[in-house]
C-alpha cells in the first residue's frame, strides 16, 4: 500500500491565545499549492482521499478529491494533539488502499519521526501491521 502523507497548504502561522486555530483557512500560497496536488499525485491511482477537521487541512485536499471523484473523509485521528495511536491505527485500517492523508506537523512528525514542511508530501509504503517506510519526499509546490 501507498500512502501521501501530506502536510496542509500554507496558511500563515498560528496566532498565540487563537482557540478558533481550526478555522484557519489557506492563505493565497495554500490555495495554489491546493491547486497543485491533483498534477503532482496523478501517477499515484489515489483511491482514498482523508484529512483532519481543520479547515486548512480539507482545503488543501478538496481540489484533489474532486478531480478524482472521491469524498473527503474527515477523520478525527489526524487532527492537531490526538494520542500517537490515533494515526497508527489510521494507517493499520488503510493497508489495502492507495490513500492521501492530509494533517499537521504534529502528527505526522509522529508516523516519520520529524515534522515535514508546510505543504509538501512524504510517499510512503505501508504494511498490514502498520509499519511505514519512506519512498521520496515531494517539496511543497510554489
Amino acid at each position: 500500500m501507498t500512502l501521501l502523507l501530506l502536510r496542509h497548504g500554507f496558511a500563515g502561522h498560528r496566532r498565540p491565545g487563537d482557540d478558533d486555530d481550526h478555522l484557519r483557512p489557506l492563505d493565497e500560497l495554500g490555495r495554489r499549492q491546493a491547486e497543485s496536488y491533483p498534477e503532482l499525485y496523478a501517477n499515484f491511482s489515489v483511491e482514498r482521499v482523508l484529512t483532519s477537521p481543520y479547515v486548512r487541512c480539507r482545503q488543501s485536499v478538496e481540489p484533489l478529491a474532486a478531480a478524482l471523484g472521491l469524498p473527503v473523509e474527515e477523520r478525527a485521528e489526524l487532527a492537531e494533539g490526538v494520542s500517537a495511536r490515533e494515526p497508527w491505527a489510521l494507517v493499520g485500517e488503510l493497508w489495502d488502499a492507495t490513500a492521501v492523508l492530509c494533517s499537521h506537523g504534529d502528527i505526522l512528525g509522529m508516523l516519520l519521526g520529524e515534522e515535514p514542511e508546510k505543504g509538501s508530501t512524504w510517499v510512503v509504503d505501508a504494511d498490514p501491521s502498520g509499519g511505514l517506510s519512506r519512498r521520496f519526499l515531494i517539496p511543497p509546490p510554489q
